[in-house]
């Protein structure tokens, strides 16, 4: 034996990684075995929480504030259902990590392509990068607001949450997961308090949640959104392709027995138990949010639907509805609360957006890097773009510039709509397989029915909504001709994107059908060798 003492392995900067899902923290978390449903939930609790930031980031703000504005209640329907899609989702994809021991992005790379790795790897960077822009934005302005810094330093500031990011990485998962729940209680408890002062109609609020035709109809249209222009807002900003993947990665920080059906069994049951809890809040949240549009303002008294708009609009007693918010406003403390609750939002998607890169980098195409070069180099060029708009509308008035960096947030976000079918689709395809899954673990035939039925449609509306989405990114003044050309390429992306579909699903079903045969020759091989 080798006595001699060994040399610490140098880490690189990028390495090669083909283990366990963030391996560091991949079944590092302990949980109970026999004990009562509340202990038990408790030491599953968390990992909904890092998914759920990403349902209620600042992307989703202005989208509901101005549906609330313009539509009153009626767009409620679309925030549950929403809602409720997203719960359906992050299910088979908590459920696929725990029985498959691959995140989304692993079980997909090993059932397609190199080439298909790399592809949709490129294409889901974009969409992480697309909800940084939101967080550097609203995390930049939350700054503005709340210390006075000038929006150039406060955009560079948001670099430095990398920062607290390599603190939280020495603490462990358990805290991280903790300090999450508290940042959302924040942000929660921000706009309960908001809203309970402006006295909401909320047997309207009640109604309104019954699915209506009149949601998604296209007319008629107000301050130029129809109900349909505010339904897809809402959605886009709503389920976001990333979550899937850190979903089906972060479950499998608990510590089971996986050689034990009913452990698994236990461990599926708590993970959806604790996704739905949290999702739960991030509807709240949601609905809090159109309610202020509706109930908190007088109607159409936001004329500036961004973040400083808002902002100002909470402090100015001409805006709100009530003279027990009036009152309340003169002191504030409204505008303060609200940019608190910016940041916080903004903070915890950094912690979910980074662990988000990671998995997928690793997953598609098998490379590593330490967390903190992962959020360095991603927020970097998302900053990018920020501060070309801060420049550009330097010389503007204020209303512009803000108007400005609100269009750069929304149309940041058509990026989701490109990624967004490649990460729902082949979650469940691998869910509703038996040879991945097993007979006991696939997608019962109401969750197919359903699964099915809320993929094509959320794909479908994503992509009627890309011609417009595409249309945006020319400004308000474009000419007929311009508009007509976004349209066209819009249809050309739109092809693109259904041409790489049917590629995904075709290599998925090949990769199914080998997996399976490779399980019947093992079945058959042990049957003869008894």
């Amino acid at each position: 034996m080798n006595d001699a003492p060994q040399t610490p392995r140098k880490h690189k900067l990028i390495e090669y990684a083909n283990g366990p899902s963030l391996e560091e923290i991949n079944g590092t978390v302990e949980v109970p075995k026999g004990k009562g449903f509340w202990r038990t939930l408790f030491a599953y609790s968390g990992p909904g929480a890092l998914v759920a930031v990403g349902y209620m980031d600042p992307g989703n703000w202005s989208t509901s504030i101005t549906g609330g504005q313009n539509f009153g209640y009626l767009l409620m329907t679309v925030i549950l259902v929403s809602s409720l899609i997203a719960m359906l989702l992050q299910n088979m994809a908590a459920k696929l990590g725990i029985v498959g021991r691959m995140d989304l992005a692993q079980a997909i790379r090993a059932r397609t392509s190199k080439t298909l790795g790399i592809i949709l790897w490129i294409m889901t960077e974009f969409a992480i990068m697309a909800t940084d822009i939101a967080e550097v934005i609203g995390a930049a302005i939350a700054l503005y607001l709340l210390f006075h810094i000038p929006l150039v330093i406060a955009v560079f500031l948001t670099v430095l949450d990398v920062l607290i990011l390599l603190l939280l990485t020495k603490i462990g998962f358990r805290k991280i997961e903790a300090i999450v729940v508290c940042l959302i209680l924040v942000i929660l408890l921000v706009f309960v308090y908001q809203v309970a002062l402006s006295d909401p109609n909320w047997g309207e609020i009640i109604r309104r949640l019954v699915p209506s035709a009149d949601a998604v109809a296209t007319h008629p249209e107000v301050n130029g959104m129809t109900p349909l222009g505010g339904a897809l807002g809402i959605i886009g900003a709503t389920v976001m392709p990333h979550n899937l993947y850190l979903h089906s990665a972060v479950s499998q920080t608990r510590k089971i027995d996986h050689d034990d059906e009913e452990e698994v069994a236990t461990a599926v049951r708590f993970s959806q138990w604790d996704s739905n809890i949290q999702l739960s809040f991030a509807f709240i949240v949601n609905s809090l949010l159109l309610i202020m549009g509706v109930a908190v303002f007088k109607s159409g008294a936001v004329k500036d639907p961004s973040f400083f708009g808002l902002f100002e609009a909470l402090s100015d007693t001409s805006t709100l509805s009530n003279g027990v918010l009036i009152a309340v406003a003169k002191s504030g403390i409204l505008s303060i609360l609200f940019a608190v609750a910016l940041l916080a939002s903004g903070q915890n998607s950094t912690i979910t957006g980074t662990l988000t890169g990671q998995v997928i980098m690793e997953g598609f195409v098998h490379m590593r890097m330490p967390l903190w070069a992962r959020r360095l180099v991603t927020r970097l060029i998302s900053v990018v773009p920020v501060l070309v708009c801060v420049a550009m509308t330097s010389g503007m008035n204020k209303v512009d510039q803000h108007e400005a960096l609100n269009t750069l947030m929304n149309n940041s976000q058509v990026f989701l709509a490109f990624a967004l079918p490649f990460s729902m689709l082949p979650l469940l395809m691998l869910t509703d397989s038996k040879a991945e899954m097993g007979k006991r673990f696939k997608n019962s035939t109401w969750v197919k029915v359903c699964g099915w039925i809320s993929v094509i449609g959320l794909t479908f509306l994503n992509l009627l909504n890309l011609p417009d989405s595409f249309a945006a990114f020319l400004g308000d003044n474009a000419s007929a001709g311009a508009v007509q050309g976004a349209h066209i390429a819009a249809y050309i992306a739109i092809l693109l994107i259904l041409a790489l579909l049917a590629w995904c699903m075709a290599d998925l079903y090949r990769g199914d059908k080998r997996l399976a045969e490779r399980e019947a020759a093992a079945e058959l091989a042990n049957k003869e060798a008894e």
